[in-house]
């Protein structure tokens, strides 16, 4: 479950809109593992598919997650009682 958007247009993402600074196959692949952030119940449910590469950020993000869109996009957040906040889709490399 999404609790909250770090941001409006990862939020339009997920509702299907057309957001100009994601590239098209971006907000496609973003979309799709925003519906998968909508979906799970536990972290857990995120390390499949495998493609996700599930992982906690370190350092100044620690207590952040990220699951793999593409080499450069990740979306990123915080699991905290078994929901997502402060959701985003990001370059953070």
């Amino acid at each position: 479950m999404i609790r909250s958007f770090a941001d409006k247009d990862t939020e339009a993402l997920l509702a299907g809109l057309r957001v100009r600074r994601f590239p098209p196959d971006v907000a496609r692949s973003a979309q799709r593992k925003l519906i998968m952030l909508t979906a799970a119940k536990l972290l857990d449910d995120l390390r499949n598919p495998p493609g996700n590469r599930l992982k906690p950020l370190q350092g100044d993000r620690a207590g952040t997650y990220s699951i793999r869109i593409n080499d450069q996009w990740r979306v990123t957040f915080r699991w905290v009682d078994g929901a997502a906040e402060d959701v985003r889709v990001e370059d953070y490399h």
